[in-house]
């Protein structure tokens, strides 16, 4: 599962890239918007080409300043990548020209699809290589975030695009970068929520043995004092996920009509059965 997830976020990655960023100039920062910039001061080769090379180099750079070790499955979604965007541009989608005439929405699957992609190859502990790796070195040697410093080397590709392309086109660089962060986050999080739930019920047995053998899930119990009722009661609390929750909220309904339950959004869930530490 982890590497269909790892590829299926390349390919997302690939396909935003070279319908929808190539044509349109959009370099708002990435091994693919140095390629784009690239591929126009060299038109003799396209973007794919470019992304192998910039992408070679940085994975060199990676094993020279960061080692073997801490480059992982950078290395492989590096030069998957590159394959991907080479085989969108030489066989599945050649044509140059942007697909619609509306660049604002063009702009937006620009942004949403490699976001989305990125999001999912790094739900899975990886990366997609490229300007990450340049990140990564920035912050191993220098007082800077990786946050900062993908700012850094992705502000200075979306100048020199704002200089080769003018000022209509660099302003919609900056809105992508500015958008691509803000995407990649909520994408992470809508992968990664889960729902906490806690319950009150006056068949406490049933919703256990529901949570246990049709979820198979676990819980935490707890005695709390009904301040109204002036009785000791259960009070349960369990995480699941969205249409866990569903089916738990259904069974209640049909046990105890009168159930109290909270329900509240958590994108971190760390422990047995969810992520680890």
């Amino acid at each position: 599962m982890f590497f269909i997830i790892l590829n299926l976020g390349l390919i997302f990655t690939a396909v935003g890239i070279s319908i929808f960023k190539t044509p349109n100039h959009f370099a708002f920062g990435g091994t693919s918007g140095l390629s784009i910039i690239l591929s126009t001061l060299f038109p003799k080769w396209n973007v794919g080409a470019f992304m192998w090379i910039v992408n070679a180099a940085l994975v060199v750079l990676g094993f020279f300043f960061l080692g073997i070790r801490s480059m992982g499955w950078t290395v492989y979604s590096s030069f998957a990548l590159s394959f991907y965007v080479s085989a969108c541009e030489d066989y599945l989608f050649p044509s140059v020209s942007p697909l619609t005439h509306d660049v604002f929405l063009e702009l937006c699957f620009a942004v949403i699809l490699p976001a989305v992609g990125a999001a999912m190859v790094f739900n899975v502990g990886a990366s997609t290589g490229g300007t990450d790796i340049v990140a990564m070195i920035l912050h191993k040697y220098t007082s800077l975030e990786i946050g900062r410093a993908l700012l850094v080397s992705d502000l200075g590709i979306v100048l020199i695009a704002a200089y080769l392309y003018g000022a209509q086109t660099g302003l919609y660089c900056i809105l992508g970068m500015i958008l691509k962060c803000t995407v990649v986050d909520s994408a992470i999080e809508s992968l990664n929520l889960r729902k906490v739930c806690t319950i009150i019920s006056k068949y406490p047995e049933q919703v256990e043995e529901f949570i246990i053998n049709d979820l198979h899930r676990s819980a935490t119990e707890q005695k709390a004092f009904g301040i109204y009722t002036k009785k000791e009661q259960k009070v349960m609390m369990t995480v699941l996920t969205r249409s866990e929750t569903n089916r738990l909220r259904i069974h209640l309904r049909q046990i105890d009509p009168h159930a109290f339950i909270t329900i509240v959004n958590s994108s971190e869930i760390i422990g047995k059965g969810f992520r680890s530490i």
